[in-house]
C-alpha cells in the first residue's frame, strides 16, 4: 500500500485585511471593491518560503521517525536561491542524515502535485522508503492589483510511504499542456498575467476537467464515489461551475480558502488536501487536482491509521493562531516593495562567510546544542567546556536538538532604537526545559505579548538579506507557543 503516512501545515500568523487596500488604493483601481472582502495571509518580514517549508514539514513529523526518511523534496515558485539546493537547506532544518535524496520542484504553479506523484512513485518503485514532501509560496505581486488580493501565503507538508499509510493512493493522472496563464521571467520580479476570462475558460474550465475524467478513469471510479473535490481556482463562481460541469455536487467540493488564507500558489491543492485529511474518516476518498500547464490529479482512500495520527497543528490550527493587520504600508514593507530609511545602523555589513556557515552549520540551520556526557548538562551554542561550574569536563559534548524543546522567557526586552523592520525590536534569553539558554530575538508578537514565563517556541526565519549578493541567512527565533486547536 502506497500513500499518505503524515501531513502538515503553516500558515503565517499575519492577515491582511483586504479592505485596507482598497481604502489606500481605490482611488487608483476603484474596481478593487470587487473584491476587498475577507483576509489573506501574509509572511512576517522574517519568513519567506523556505521557512514556512520547514514550519510545516515539522508538523508533518509530529510522531514520525525521522530516520526512516530517505528523500525531502520542495515545491515553489518563490524559492530563495535560483542555484542553491533548497531542499538541502530543509533537510538540514529537520535534521535529517546526510543520505537522503533532495530536491527543488519549480517553475509552475502544478510544482506540488507533479513533486507528490515522483515522490509516490519512487516509494512505489522501492527506491525510497520515505519521502518528505514540503510545498511552499510567497509569491510577490505589484501594488493594487487583484492578484495581491488573490494571492496569501503558505505551506503543506506530507510524508509518502508504504507502511502506516493514513490515505491510500488509488490513483493519478498527469495532463502537461503549454497553457500560459501568466509567466515570470528569469530577470522579473513580477508575474505578468494574461486575461481573466480566457484563463477561466479555456484554463481552469477544461483543463482540470481533462484531469480529473483521467484519474476517475484509471481509478474506475465515478464522481458519485468521490468523498470530496478540491483543486484551486481564483474565480468563486468558476470553482463551483467547474465542479458540476464534472458531476459533483455542492457537498462534494472542497472551499477554496479564498475568505480566509487566499491562494497560496504552489502550496494550495496540498493544503486544500491537508484541511480534508484533518476531518476525514476511513473510507473516505479524496481527489485533489492542480492547475498549471496541465494539471495532475490524484485519487486518496483514508484508511483506519488516520486515527492513531498524534496531534498536530495542521491548518485548522493556523487559522485559529491568527492576527489581522490592516496596515497596508506594514504589508508592502514586509514584502520588501517599499522602500524605507532604516538609518545609518542597518548600513553595516552583510557577507556571509559561507566556510564558518558550513562549520556551524547544526548550530544555525539545525539549532543542535550539546549535552555532556559527564554531568547531562544541556547547552547551547556547544562549547569545548561543559558550563555546569561543578563539573567543568573538557571536549565532552555530545550533540542535542533544541528544536520542539519547550522553553520560557527568562528575560527580556523592547528596543525602539535597534535596526528593526517591525520596531521595537524585540529580544531576550530563553530558558529551555531540562536545561540550556540562549539569548534569541523574538517573532510574531508584540510588546503586549511577551513578559518573563511566557512560553515560547523555537522557529526557523530569515536572519537578514545581503541585496549586495543576493542571499538570504537563515537562523532561529523564539516566538509565543501555538496555542493548541481545541
Amino acid at each position: 500500500m502506497v500513500g499518505i503516512v503524515s501531513y502538515g501545515a503553516y500558515l503565517p500568523k499575519y492577515r491582511l485585511g483586504r479592505s485596507c487596500i482598497m481604502d489606500a488604493m481605490g482611488w487608483l483601481a476603484p474596481g478593487l471593491m470587487t473584491a476587498a472582502q475577507g483576509e489573506r495571509t501574509f509572511c512576517n518580514w522574517d519568513e519567506d518560503a523556505v521557512t514556512m517549508a520547514v514550519a510545516a514539514a515539522w508538523d508533518c513529523l509530529a510522531g514520525q521517525d525521522r530516520s526512516k526518511l530517505d528523500g525531502v523534496y520542495i515545491a515553489s515558485t518563490s524559492l530563495s536561491f535560483a542555484d542553491r539546493d533548497n531542499a538541502s537547506i530543509l533537510k538540514c532544518a529537520l535534521n535529517l542524515k546526510d543520505d537522503v535524496t533532495t530536491a527543488d520542484f519549480t517553475s509552475t504553479q502544478k510544482a506540488g502535485t507533479s513533486a507528490l506523484v515522483t515522490a509516490l512513485e519512487a516509494v512505489k518503485s522501492g527506491d525510497k522508503r520515505q519521502v518528505l514532501l514540503s510545498a511552499s509560496d510567497a509569491r510577490k505581486t505589484k501594488t493594487a492589483w487583484f492578484h495581491e488580493m488573490w494571492f496569501g501565503d503558505g505551506a503543506a507538508a506530507l510524508i509518502l510511504g508504504k507502511d502506516n499509510v493514513v490515505a491510500e493512493l488509488l490513483g493519478a493522472y498527469s495532463l502537461s499542456q503549454d497553457f500560459v496563464d501568466h509567466y515570470r521571467g528569469t530577470e522579473g520580479k513580477f508575474d505578468y498575467n494574461w486575461e481573466e476570462r480566457w484563463i477561466r475558460d479555456e484554463g481552469y474550465g477544461k483543463i482540470i476537467p481533462l484531469a480529473v475524467k483521467g484519474a476517475l478513469a484509471k481509478t474506475g471510479l465515478k464522481p458519485t464515489d468521490i468523498t470530496r473535490i478540491m483543486f484551486p481556482c481564483l474565480f468563486g463562481r468558476a470553482h463551483w461551475e467547474i465542479a458540476k460541469s464534472m458531476g459533483f455536487t455542492k457537498e462534494q467540493l472542497a472551499g477554496n480558502m479564498h475568505e480566509e488564507t487566499g491562494e497560496c500558489g504552489v502550496a494550495h491543492p496540498l493544503i486544500m488536501l491537508a484541511r480534508e485529511l484533518e476531518t476525514a474518516k476511513p473510507g473516505d476518498k479524496l481527489l485533489v487536482a492542480s492547475f498549471g500547464q496541465g494539471s495532475d490529479a490524484l485519487v486518496f482512500q483514508v484508511t483506519d491509521k488516520i486515527k492513531n495520527l498524534a496531534p498536530r497543528l495542521a491548518v485548522s490550527g493556523h487559522l485559529a493562531n491568527s492576527r489581522t493587520e490592516y496596515t497596508y504600508g506594514k504589508f508592502l514593507r514586509f514584502r520588501e516593495l517599499l522602500n524605507t530609511e532604516m538609518g545609518i545602523r542597518a548600513e553595516v555589513p552583510m557577507q556571509t562567510a559561507l566556510s564558518a556557515m558550513w562549520r556551524d552549520r547544526k548550530l544555525i540551520l539545525g539549532f543542535v546544542g550539546g549535552k555532556c556526557k559527564a554531568c547531562g548538562t544541556l547547552q547551547i551554542p556547544k562549547s569545548n567546556v561543559c558550563v555546569k561550574p561543578e563539573c567543568g569536563a573538557v571536549h565532552s559534548q555530545e550533540d542535542c536538538e533544541f528544536v520542539g524543546r519547550p522553553a520560557k522567557i527568562l528575560t527580556f526586552t523592547s528596543d525602539l532604537l535597534a535596526v528593526s523592520i517591525d520596531p521595537p525590536a524585540s529580544y531576550g534569553m530563553i530558558q529551555f526545559e531540562g536545561g540550556g539558554r540562549m539569548i534569541m530575538d523574538f517573532t510574531d508578537c508584540t510588546m503586549n505579548d511577551i513578559e518573563v514565563g511566557v512560553p515560547m517556541q523555537v522557529t526557523f526565519r530569515k536572519k537578514y538579506y545581503d541585496k549586495d549578493r543576493c542571499f538570504t541567512g537563515y537562523f532561529w527565533s523564539a516566538a509565543p507557543a501555538f496555542k493548541k486547536p481545541a
